[in-house]
């Protein structure tokens, strides 16, 4: 099968044929037929994330049709059409696990970084932690929802009730879980990096009734903020934007090292918190409220041989949405 492999952190990607993976207990084999390019895949690429296995198949928000099933596998059948995210396996047993968290699971691997995944054209998932995707929506459509679209949707869940919601950084996540948020019927303020007119437009057009730069504050103290840019002084710039008892979230695996800020900022029961990962309750909800609410991705696609040109226009911050590879 073509495979776009990672053989060394902070080198391109290479194209390779390999040979067709098996699918082993509770797993399916899985015929790729689009998958989106996540931010947290440049993290992997260019080493910021430790120790991948490597060599590596990147890609974790994966749409795809079963084509064989390993032994003891029964969620699916042949054919059908399933999603594959980022957390790939869990123990299910130390404390994580049984209390709901299994997203802070010790031994959690994840697609794309202990497993390969879906830059290429087949690849193997535990049954387990895939997902049935909407039929109103197509692959390419429906790529971006497994990742940018599951760790919006945690985020914006550690935002609490919040109605005046500000999103630091409008990509892939921020105009999914901008749709949500509209939905849900929060008013949205979007920040971009200074002079990214473009982004500003296009939040303006997903409902933010404000955009503007992340130097700027907004025009009224936010209850919420929601970071997706992983630059570390927007932390800080975010908690001044937010009003007494907001919460601050920021929503990437991966972010530049904050600087120091005045308490003053914090105090007054303002909240800071991060987000890791995702359980697979989030995705089953998500999924259900991304239909009801009529959520759309924008998207850009590529062939899967381009897998380093996409990474490049999101390392470069020229992607409007989403980028999605299609074998």
């Amino acid at each position: 099968m073509r495979a776009q492999v990672l053989s060394t952190a902070g080198q391109p990607l290479i194209a390779a044929e390999l040979s067709a993976p098996r699918p082993g207990p509770q797993q399916l084999l899985i015929a790729v037929r689009a998958c989106a390019v996540c931010r947290t895949d440049l993290h992997v690429v260019d080493g910021e994330l430790a120790d991948p296995k490597l060599p590596l198949v990147p890609g974790h928000e994966i749409i795809g049709t079963v084509v064989e099933k390993g032994e003891g596998a029964d969620r699916f059948a042949v054919g059908d059409r399933v999603g594959v995210p980022w957390l790939g396996w869990t123990c299910g047993v130390c404390d994580y696990c049984r209390s709901g968290r299994e997203n802070l699971c010790d031994r959690a691997r994840f697609t794309g970084y202990q497993i390969d995944g879906g830059y290429a054209e087949l690849t193997v998932a535990d049954e387990r932690y895939c997902f049935a995707i909407d039929p109103h929506y197509g692959d390419i459509e429906a790529a971006p929802l497994m990742c940018a679209g599951l760790i919006g949707y945690r985020t914006l869940r550690m935002a609490g009730d919040a109605q005046r919601l500000g999103i630091y950084g409008f990509g892939a996540a921020a105009h999914i879980v901008a749709q949500v948020a509209r939905h849900q019927g929060r008013r949205i303020f979007a920040f971009t990096r200074p002079g990214d007119v473009a982004a500003q437009d296009f939040a303006r057009s997903l409902g933010a009734e404000w955009a503007g730069e992340s130097t700027s504050p907004p025009p009224e103290p936010l209850d919420a903020a929601l970071i997706f840019a992983p630059v570390g002084p927007l932390v800080p710039a975010a908690l001044a934007a937010t009003r007494k008892g907001g919460t601050v979230v920021c929503g990437g695996i991966h972010m530049s090292d904050i600087p120091s800020f005045p308490y003053r900022i914090l105090w007054e029961e303002r909240v800071l918190r991060s987000v890791a990962n995702l359980t697979r309750r989030d995705a089953e909800e998500f999924l259900a409220l991304a239909a009801e609410a009529g959520v759309r991705t924008e998207t850009v696609t590529y062939a899967l041989d381009r897998a380093n040109d996409a990474l490049a226009d999101l390392r470069s911050g020229t992607l409007q949405g989403a980028a999605v590879l299609v074998p």
